[in-house]
Formats: C-alpha cells, sequence, structure tokens
C-alpha cells in the first residue's frame, strides 16, 4: 500500500510586523481598513527585522490621498551608504479612491480620526491596518483598565483551580 503524504509549505515567518496597541487603549475603533504602503528598499529591510514603532503614528488626508506620519522605522546598521535614510520620514499610503473620499466624510465629523492599528506581510507586500476611531474620555479608559484586570484575576483563579 502507497501513502498519500501531503506536501505542505514551509511556514512563512510571523505575517505581523508590528502592532499600535496604544491606538486601541485611546480610541473606540469602529472600521478597520487595510492599506498598501509605499516604502524605500531600506524601509522593507528594516521591517524584516522589525525595527519599526507605531505608537505615535497617525494618518492625515491631503488633496485626497492617505499619508502615515509618525511611524518610525530605523535603518539597520547595513544600510546603503549612497542613501540618507530619514526614519521619521512621511509614508504614503494606498487605498481605492472611493475608499478615501468615505473615510475623508466621516473624518471631518466631530471626533474621528484614523490610526494605524498594525503593520503586517500579506503576499510579500508591508499592509498598514488603519482604524477609524473615535477618543476615548478618561472613564472609558479606567473602564478598559478595570475589564482588562477582572479577565486577568477569572483566568488566574480557573487555573489556580485545574492544579
Amino acid at each position: 500500500m502507497s501513502q498519500n503524504k501531503k506536501t505542505t509549505k514551509p511556514q512563512a515567518r510571523d505575517a505581523r510586523i508590528a502592532d499600535n496597541k496604544k491606538a486601541v487603549f485611546n480610541y473606540a475603533i469602529e472600521e478597520r481598513y487595510e492599506c498598501g504602503m509605499v516604502l524605500e528598499g531600506w524601509e522593507v529591510k528594516a521591517l524584516r527585522e522589525g525595527k519599526v514603532q507605531l505608537t505615535d503614528g497617525y494618518v492625515i488626508v491631503r488633496e485626497g490621498e492617505l499619508f502615515l506620519i509618525g511611524c518610525q522605522i530605523n535603518p539597520l546598521r547595513t544600510a546603503s551608504t549612497h542613501i540618507r535614510a530619514d526614519s521619521a520620514r512621511t509614508k504614503k499610503l494606498l487605498m481605492h479612491r472611493e475608499e478615501i473620499r468615505r473615510l475623508v466624510g466621516k473624518v471631518e465629523q466631530k471626533g474621528y480620526t484614523l490610526v494605524p492599528l498594525n503593520l503586517h506581510w500579506k503576499n510579500g507586500r508591508v499592509k498598514c491596518e488603519v482604524g477609524l476611531g473615535k477618543g476615548k474620555a478618561e472613564h472609558d479608559k479606567r473602564d478598559t483598565i478595570k475589564d482588562r484586570e477582572g479577565k486577568r484575576e477569572v483566568e488566574r483563579a480557573m487555573k489556580s483551580r485545574q492544579r
């Protein structure tokens, strides 16, 4: 008898590059969108090494296009000598024109903003997940902390009970 073996692809590296946990804490995210990014070669290499910080980043709409500001991509030490790497460079986000128009209408409403939620790989390309969010009030943040601590206590109790 012959055995059928399934051929599997080797597992790709973790698709997540970076998460912006602070955005979920500071904003009530209502909608999520996936955008492409215009990057330079040294930035892609630095992203593969995980040298990125999203916490201070935000998205603006300028002349009908989306731009990511405040996202730091730190260059590698082995970056090319003929290119001057700017770690805080404004990066253009790629989205369909109709989606951008829809977002502009929502962002102009009081209290809405666009924040980067994460960077990830998709089919060999870097994608940015952008969230349409409304700023949380201080008491909402306290409620979030209480809920998180309550869940931790329940998990601890369940874990100790299983022993």
